[in-house]
């Protein structure tokens, strides 16, 4: 007794397509897709420098001390960490929503694979994050936001860069748990949202101040400024530093599940 031949084999060492892990090519297209994107544009890059202007840079308590340096460096901060948040949560949702529509099959006919896809994704989202804080630092060296030392500069921006990735996160799962055509805008309403019950765009105290302790930008935002502040809000009241450092924790740890019912939910819809 003698057996077929199977109809499908294993393709051929000789025919398979190489896996790339990045594309510089592909990268730079991704790039340049988003800088032509009003959107991208508008709420990563040009939204925290307007803000910063209007509420550091012009105002007429931008001059005055607060912490290790000025008003207007206070501000700065804010706003960098901010853009940070909007840059990493609204590309990653870009990349999740692309993900949920197909794209990943197409990549499979291609060298670039969905890991090299999603490293494109992620450098970009980077990128951009990184773009949006350079800018608002721009515009606070131009404007006179002023650290009593260098290295207050560079702790701020290393803690803004590091701890706002963890929004890469909460754009991945709103992009896979919501609706394709909302998931984008959702994310970054959201941290706008979030910002200003999250004591970023303005000083809050009392019953507010306690409700943004609980807020996703909150711990975030308050490490950001710890170079400047070493945790002395506006109000005069102190922030021990287990209390922003348990915030971040607490919500990366939320982000992360939300993430993974976003996976299960886009499954069950195939």
């Amino acid at each position: 007794m003698t057996t077929s031949t199977p109809a499908f084999t294993r393709m051929p060492r000789a025919l398979r397509v190489p896996r790339k892990g990045i594309s510089p090519t592909v990268l730079r297209i991704e790039a340049l897709r988003q800088l032509r994107n009003p959107y991208t544009l508008a709420f990563t890059l040009a939204m925290p420098v307007v803000m910063y202007i209007l509420f550091g840079a012009s105002a007429a308590y931008g001059s005055q001390s607060a912490g290790h340096g000025n008003v207007s460096f206070y501000v700065m901060i804010s706003m960098a960490a901010y853009g940070t948040a909007v840059a990493m949560s609204s590309l990653t949702s870009l990349a999740a929503t692309e993900s949920k529509q197909g794209w990943g099959r197409q990549l499979a006919m291609t060298p670039l694979g969905t890991v090299g896809y999603a490293l494109t994704k992620l450098i970009t989202s980077v990128t951009f994050a990184a773009l949006a804080l350079v800018a608002v630092f721009t515009a606070g060296v131009l404007t006179g936001a002023k650290a009593d030392d260098a290295w207050r500069w560079v702790a701020a921006a290393a803690i803004i860069l590091g701890i706002g990735l963890m929004y890469g996160l909460f754009g991945l799962g709103v992009g896979l748990f919501f609706n394709a055509d909302s998931a984008a805008a959702l994310a970054s309403i959201s941290m706008t949202f979030f910002a200003f019950f999250g004591n970023v765009f303005m000083p809050l105290d009392g019953v507010m101040l306690s409700i943004a302790r609980f807020t996703p930008l909150y711990g975030f935002v308050a490490l950001s400024r710890w170079p400047l502040t070493d945790g002395v809000l506006t109000t005069g009241q102190v922030d021990p530093l287990w209390m922003p450092l348990l915030n971040v924790v607490v919500w990366l740890t939320l982000f992360s599940v939300l993430v993974v019912a976003g996976v299960r939910r886009s499954r069950t819809r195939r």
